[in-house]
């Protein structure tokens, strides 16, 4: 058994493969026999590396936050609770969240009630306690245009 860049074929037939204008019988030789010891060639391929590793670098310096990630202006009431005047979304819910768990705001028998103090209630339209699942959505009109 002979083999010739991978391809296999039988030694005892007196035909040889040709890799430029295979034969329809040089693909029925090319299987090899039960039980023949069998080589396998690898071709092993890189990927080219760009050469320009400062055009990379500066695309990263030009992407800004978008979405809920990017900072907007606030109302004064919700600035006054997160102490800043332009804010990204998650941040002011973050925020939010930090000034519950340090003042003790959530309901004990049920925490998934946040009761109100006098800074939640300027922020959440003067109501005394809100769900959980409210907050994102009750800080909305804060974020102003």
């Amino acid at each position: 058994m002979a083999i010739s860049s991978g391809i296999f074929f039988s030694t005892s037939s007196p035909r040889t493969l040709s890799f430029f204008k295979p034969s329809p019988t040089s693909l029925l030789v090319a299987v090899p026999p039960l039980g023949a010891n069998l080589r396998t060639l690898r071709t092993v391929t890189y990927a080219a590396v760009s050469s320009s590793s400062s055009s990379s670098s500066s695309q990263q310096q030009e992407r800004r936050p978008r979405g809920i990630m990017k900072p907007r202006p606030v109302s004064p009431e919700m600035a006054e609770l997160v102490g800043a005047s332009e804010i990204p979304r998650t941040q002011a819910l973050k925020r939010i969240w930090a000034h519950i768990k340090e003042n003790n705001l959530q309901d004990p028998e049920n925490k998934k009630i946040v009761v109100c103090d006098e800074k939640l209630k300027k922020i959440f339209g003067g109501r005394d306690s809100v769900g959980f699942l409210e907050i994102a959505g009750l800080i909305t009109p804060h974020f102003l245009k």
